[in-house]
């Protein structure tokens, strides 16, 4: 075999033309979305009042293999889209693993990160409903950066909540928001009434994803010609996202190579959902038989410590019920440093393979151990991880350790979702020995747990 470049770059015209809807090969469907009033499915009319229309039509589309990309979309992707596919020598070397390592960057843009792929699409079809503007959440801020560039290119307002501890962690995280257009606020806030009970009830919060969700959606519903849009765990985002497999396997074609073990980390699910789809397909249609691991922070284990049920999608109790691995809608994380991994619950499709053991393993680790990865990635590969892109970092290093003590010569593909340079703060706790890690007790998981809805049996 010929050596194989450092970095895979598909041509402009290799960039896909089609969304792949994973769920059109899933052999159980992920159990439909109900209503919290009367527990009965909902119709994708029933959220037009929340989201565009389009992306209603896409939630619930579960026959469609390959949805078309509209023009507008194609040609914003063309800005920063193909991303690369890294062939990580240096890793490899420094970790003397027989393994062939592998990751797709997906930091190459703005935002820093994957979310850009979901959030043109979300703004392109709200400017083609007319509508004004639109609200969001974002942790991190890599989500809000995003839905804040696609605002100002296809010309529409925007409303951001940011996650509190993260807007204190990453202030210039802010003023990146703030240049493209956006009305950034800390949240849980004073401006919502959600906002306001919640800060009655956890006075001295440092917010979740949750919170910043329940706050958004209150701000869309309130506000004439806004609808809210959400960077993660939703179907139709999920969707938008297999661009990222759709690129990976197109190079990996290129290349010869086929993956042993895809590995991504999961808050919500799209940058896994987005890496994996394609090879999920091959493996729901018995043409190979890649392993999958998603990986998440200790402090929030959804997947790997949570239960698989109906539960709210936001803290406020606002949104449809989900069923999906959860810890609870009321759970609130420790402010640890991966903002974008502090969510409660699951994507239904994600929690859905794994409960059918398609996806095989979700496993999670502490920041300290995950900033140890990142810091080894950074000195030996050259880009500055984001601290939850880390976390697939942290399980392709341990995977390719296994692979030097039993001598197998693994391919490991994995998600590099987004770099880390506004998260100095952290890498500094690090670095200067300040970082503690934080498990949730069974006790703590349990008061989560408590407040699951009540739904009828057979549900």
């Amino acid at each position: 075999m010929a050596k194989i470049p450092y970095k895979t770059y598909l041509s402009e015209e290799q960039l896909p033309q089609q969304w792949y809807n994973l769920r059109a090969d899933m052999k159980t469907q992920p159990a439909p979305m109900i209503s919290p009033a009367n527990f009965q499915p909902l119709k994708p009319e029933d959220l037009h009042p929340i989201f565009a229309e389009e992306l209603c039509r896409q939630e619930f589309d579960a026959t469609t293999r390959f949805i078309d990309i509209p023009g507008p979309v194609y040609d914003y992707y063309r800005t920063y889209r193909p991303s690369p596919l890294v062939r990580a020598y240096n890793l490899e070397k420094a970790l003397d693993t027989p393994a062939r390592i592998y990751f797709k960057f997906e930091g190459n843009n703005t935002s820093g990160s994957h979310k850009l792929n979901s959030a043109a699409p979300q703004a392109y079809f709200a400017k083609q409903q007319g509508l004004q503007g639109l609200t969001t959440e974002t942790g991190a801020g890599q989500w809000g950066t995003a839905m804040a560039m696609s605002c100002a290119h296809f010309g529409l307002d925007l409303k951001v909540f940011m996650v509190k501890t993260s807007s204190e962690q990453k202030p210039y995280r802010k003023v990146v928001m703030q240049t493209y257009g956006a009305d950034v606020t800390a949240s849980p806030s004073n401006t919502t009434q959600v906002g306001r009970s919640i800060l009655e009830r956890y006075p001295n919060t440092g917010g979740s994803l949750g919170c910043a969700i329940s706050e958004a959606i209150e701000a869309a519903v309130t506000n004439p010609g806004y609808r809210y849009v959400l960077g993660s765990m939703l179907n139709h985002v999920l969707l938008h996202q297999s661009v990222i497999g759709l690129e990976a396997k197109a190079a990996m074609d290129q290349l010869g190579e086929y993956p042993d073990i895809v590995i991504g980390c999961a808050g919500g699910g799209s940058n896994m959902g987005g890496l994996m789809s394609t090879y999920m397909a091959d493996r729901l249609s018995g043409k190979a038989n890649p392993y999958f691991i998603a990986i998440e922070p200790a402090s929030c284990p959804s997947m790997t410590r949570g239960r698989y049920a109906y539960d709210f999608g936001d803290t406020g109790h606002t949104t449809p019920l989900v069923k999906m691995y959860t810890l609870g809608s009321d759970f609130i994380p420790s402010p640890n440093h991966a903002g974008g991994l502090r969510f409660h619950g699951m994507s239904p499709i994600l929690s859905q393979l794994y409960l059918d053991g398609y996806l095989d393993e979700a496993r999670s680790a502490e920041q300290t151990s995950v900033f140890e990865a990142a810091t080894l990635f950074a000195r030996v590969e050259t880009i500055l991880p984001a601290p939850e892109s880390a976390h697939a970092i942290r399980a392709a290093i341990d995977e390719a350790i296994k692979c030097r003590e039993s001598g197998q010569t693994k391919v490991i593909l994995f998600s590099l979702s987004g770099t880390g340079y506004f998260d100095l703060t952290a890498y500094s706790s690090y670095l200067t020995h300040t970082m503690t890690d934080y498990i949730p007790t069974d006790e703590d998981l349990q008061k989560g747990f408590a407040t699951l809805p009540q739904v009828p049996e057979g549900k």
